[in-house]
């Protein structure tokens, strides 16, 4: 590779990065702006002063905090119980052979083609006769988009651990069998350690899905007391007079929990990405 071309590869880069960079920047310089300075686009004026006061009526004159609490418990749920599931499905389906083991294959990839919009009417026909005929409230509750939220998610959790446990020898659970271990103990003891940075990676590909979504969030709740962040932000817009200062601030503070979690498991996720793509 000639070092013009190697350059002009580097600079398409920097380009891309930096387009992928503006969005977060203009919504860092909006939160900082007052309501006067976004209508007249002024959010590049370096004369414009900063508004720091806007983080602070974030929190005073809205009960965004209520919203944060809210996402934190569902989506962290929905993380320890997919990427759990995900774990023991994806372990059979890479160590086990078993009639229908094709199916199950078929169905799982099946379910990543579908739009998620198509469920909404099923889902939310199942969540209202769960409350009227079984007494199990599901709408308007954190336990619904909890379980919501695990459906959803598991099928793509489950590809990405099965790459894991299929790199990983099956002779090193063959020896902990032979020396008494049951193949229980074999996979809690063997296995789940030589796969944690598959459990990271598929925890963390939960997390940033469920922290996100907000088509189902928004039609299946409507309550402030279970609604989640994006719900809290698009309320923004109608609720509290067209603040989109505050609005940006509520996004800039929103991302910090996301930006923790991606960094922290940056290395495994992509990782995990690529071992669920190729192996097996």
């Amino acid at each position: 590779m000639t070092k013009t071309r190697a350059r002009a590869l580097d600079a398409l880069t920097w380009l891309i990065v930096a387009l992928s960079l503006a969005p977060i920047g203009w919504m860092l310089l909006s939160s900082l702006r007052s309501p006067a300075d976004i209508a007249d686009g002024r959010q590049l004026d370096a004369t414009a002063p900063l508004r720091w006061q806007n983080y602070a009526d974030l929190w005073t004159g809205v009960d965004f905090l209520n919203y944060l609490l809210n996402s934190l418990i569902i989506c962290g749920s929905a993380t320890l119980i997919s990427t759990a599931c995900a774990a023991c499905a994806a372990y059979a389906l890479a160590r086990s052979r078993f009639r229908g083991e094709r199916a199950v294959a078929v169905g799982i990839t099946a379910t990543q083609v579908v739009p998620g919009m198509l469920f909404f009417l099923p889902v939310y026909m199942l969540f209202r006769h769960l409350g009227e005929s079984w007494g199990l409230p599901m709408l308007d509750t954190r336990h619904g988009l909890v379980f919501l939220y695990v459906a959803l998610f598991t099928p793509a959790s489950i590809w990405i651990m099965r790459g894991f446990f299929v790199s990983i020898p099956r002779e090193l659970e063959d020896a902990a069998i032979l020396d008494g271990c049951s193949r229980f103990g074999a996979f809690v003891r063997i296995v789940l350690p030589l796969a944690a940075p598959g459990l990271i990676a598929t925890a963390t590909f939960v997390f940033l899905l469920a922290w996100d979504e907000l088509f189902f969030a928004w039609v299946l709740t409507s309550s402030p007391d279970v609604q989640t962040v994006p719900v809290g932000i698009r309320l923004f817009i109608n609720q509290f007079q067209h603040r989109y200062d505050l609005m940006m601030a509520a996004g800039a503070v929103s991302t910090l929990p996301i930006l923790l979690v991606f960094f922290a498991g940056q290395r495994y996720f992509l990782k995990g990405l690529s071992a669920g793509a190729v192996k097996g």
